[in-house]
């Protein structure tokens, strides 16, 4: 039973339950609000006994208001930091344990835990959980290794279409590292604690984007998985990556004096969290909310030209690309989109080319080679459209003053393939 508390608020306090293990707190029509405890906080739910507790008086998760463009907004653990030991190996670091740390640190169980770092087997016994040493990856036991022989633990597989548009699982190219077993068994946990609003099924959704988009490539470096096939070779060298970041905070051989390692690493390990931290709040901030604007879109696309290859985006300046690719599997479209329109900054309409998936400059339909690197009078005169403005001399994107002129390139451009 809950107790009542007292509110001093022009709004109404509302309480969602979302899972047994979050909650979701909005307050609306308020401005401000402001919360007197009545009696103790009582507790709900908890892992092990679907009691958590409340977060009234700040103790457990605090979270920020919401908008209707953008319904999820981060909240913070602020609970005690728990005493149980996370284990780890010293000497060298990576961003794997590095990450693998962090976001064990922002679960309830080990929020903000001490860290062991060794190599004295010993040791490790005294460790609640143990990560990226001892040659057993064993999750009953909290043991996340992955330098064991025989080992091949990978993430879900991929979903790709095939040139018949039927969907192929397509497995990971690289083993889990041992940040990877961590985000396995408590990356949903570490999401959902800080974006208590998201349902259930956006949580897959962004579970599964994170690893795609951020965990993938620290698994893939630790694990020795090469960019490009055997036999190619890379046109440039990136050394910006989260990896390598982390690789040049360790000592150099010839650093006087040596630094505090166990500093370094906790260094490290914020420079992680930092990364995954923005990398999520991307996923669920924007591209999230920007994905329901994608699928009116493309439902609609019928209504805005017969031929269903064109969308009509309500905002310019959303991340589409990825959510248009899905949807299209989703909703099986045939044929594909092949143009989005949408406003610019300035308010220009432009008209741009869908890429291929996987692709960063292929297009499926780029726009007229006549067009491409023409601007103003001199486009509409070469495409007979009025209020042309420009064509990228790659034919990727072009602009119009008017949506009705957007949509007639974008028409033209069909006719021409």
């Amino acid at each position: 039973m809950i107790k009542s508390f007292n509110l001093k608020t022009r709004g109404q306090l509302n309480i969602y339950i979302t899972s047994p293990l979050f909650l979701l707190f909005a307050i609306s029509s308020s401005k401000a609000f402001q919360i007197q405890r009545a009696a103790p906080p009582r507790t709900l739910f908890t892992p092990s006994s679907h009691r958590f507790s409340l977060c009234l008086n700040k103790r457990i998760i605090h979270s920020t208001s919401m908008s209707a463009t953008n319904p999820h907004k981060r909240a913070k653990l602020n609970i005690q930091p728990s005493s149980k030991l996370i284990a780890t190996h010293s000497g060298t670091f990576q961003a794997d344990e590095a990450l693998g740390v962090w976001l064990l640190r922002q679960t309830l169980e080990f929020h903000q835990s001490p860290v062991l770092r060794s190599r004295n087997k010993e040791e490790f016994e005294k460790a609640d959980i143990v990560i990226d040493v001892g040659g057993i990856y064993d999750h009953s036991k909290r043991l996340y290794d992955h330098h064991q022989r025989g080992y091949d633990e990978r993430f879900e597989d991929k979903i790709t279409t095939n040139e018949q548009g039927e969907e192929v699982k397509v497995p990971r190219c690289t083993k889990l590292s041992a940040s990877g077993l961590v985000y396995r068994h408590y990356g949903k946990e570490v999401i959902h604690n800080m974006y208590p609003s998201l349902q259930e099924k956006d949580l897959e959704l962004v579970y599964t984007k994170m690893y795609n988009t951020f965990m993938e490539a620290i698994d893939a470096v630790d694990t020795g998985v090469e960019q490009v096939p055997e036999g190619c070779e890379l046109v440039y060298k990136d050394c910006t990556g989260l990896s390598r970041r982390i690789a040049r905070l360790n000592p150099r051989w010839n650093e006087e004096p040596q630094p505090n390692m166990d500093e370094r690493f906790e260094e490290a390990s914020a420079v992680c969290g930092e990364d995954f931290v923005q990398v999520l709040t991307q996923i669920v901030e924007s591209d999230l909310p920007a994905r329901a604007f994608v699928e009116k879109a493309v439902l609609n696309r019928f209504d805005l030209d017969a031929s269903g290859e064109i969308i009509l985006l309500d905002s310019g300046g959303m991340p589409w690309k990825s959510h248009l690719y899905e949807l299209e599997k989703e909703y099986k479209v045939d044929p594909l989109v092949k143009y989005v329109l949408y406003t610019d900054q300035s308010g220009m309409w432009r008209v741009q080319a869908v890429t291929v998936e996987g692709q960063s400059f292929e297009n499926r339909l780029s726009l007229p080679e006549e067009w491409r690197g023409v601007r103003d009078e001199d486009l509409t005169r070469v495409s007979g459209i009025e209020g042309s403005t420009f064509c990228h001399a790659s034919g990727f994107i072009g602009g119009n003053k008017t949506l009705e002129g957007a949509l007639k390139m974008a028409q033209v451009a069909l006719s021409k393939q």
